[in-house]
């Protein structure tokens, strides 16, 4: 199930080919599978209208992005992403909010970081179970990122019953095995700690925001 890339350099370029593709029909198919994107950035609990910062890892077309700029309409936002389609995607997407959101085109923790212990909240949506093997090193950097009493808040897949649809996933870089959640856990004060089954249980989704403290 994982990608047998040892440096996250090697990761972006693979996922950077898969969006190739992937970018021109994201918004338009990603609905009907990627479940609690809205949700859970309404489950982070900071107040809607503070001068606050958040950074997002892996913005994709921007969805998100958009999302949380309009939720937090003082907030300063910073969003990674490696795929050169998806960064003009997103930057097109959310130009409309000037220099108060920033689309970065590189992998985040690749390079000395001048924000630790500087952001309100994390945002990991359906990111991290196609980062592999790097998964753990990101959650642990995030943690490093949020100031103390900021809030990490994470959607994505948990895992499915069934071989053949972990297999399945696995072939579109996504890795399905409950493995999020317990690091989450150790590293964070949950706050919202969720697991939703979808499709008459082919697959479960997981919710988590959780509390540095």
């Amino acid at each position: 199930m994982k990608i047998s890339h040892d440096n996250p350099n090697a990761q972006a370029g693979a996922m950077d080919q898969y969006y190739k593709f992937q970018s021109k029909i994201y918004d338009m198919t990603r609905w009907t599978f990627l479940f609690g994107r809205d949700e859970i950035i309404k489950a982070i609990p900071l107040e809607r209208n503070a001068k606050i910062k958040i950074l997002e890892i892996g913005c994709g077309t921007g969805y998100n992005t958009k999302l949380l700029a309009q939720t937090f309409p003082n907030a300063e936002i910073r969003a990674y992403e490696v795929s050169d389609d998806m960064v003009k995607l997103s930057r097109k997407k959310l130009s409309q909010y000037g220099s108060r959101v920033e689309v970065v085109h590189q992998p985040y923790g690749t390079t000395p970081d001048l924000h630790l212990d500087s952001y309100d909240a994390i945002l990991f949506s359906y990111s991290l179970t196609m980062i592999n093997p790097q998964w753990e090193d990101l959650i642990r950097q995030a943690q490093k990122d949020l100031k103390v009493g900021g809030y990490i808040a994470v959607a994505d897949f948990h895992d499915s019953k069934h071989k053949w649809f972990k297999k399945h996933m696995g072939n579109n870089h996504v890795r399905m095995d409950s493995h999020l959640v317990p690091l989450l856990k150790e590293l964070f004060s949950p706050v919202v700690d969720k697991v939703h089954s979808a499709y008459m249980g082919t697959w479960e989704y997981m919710m988590f925001v959780g509390k540095k403290m």
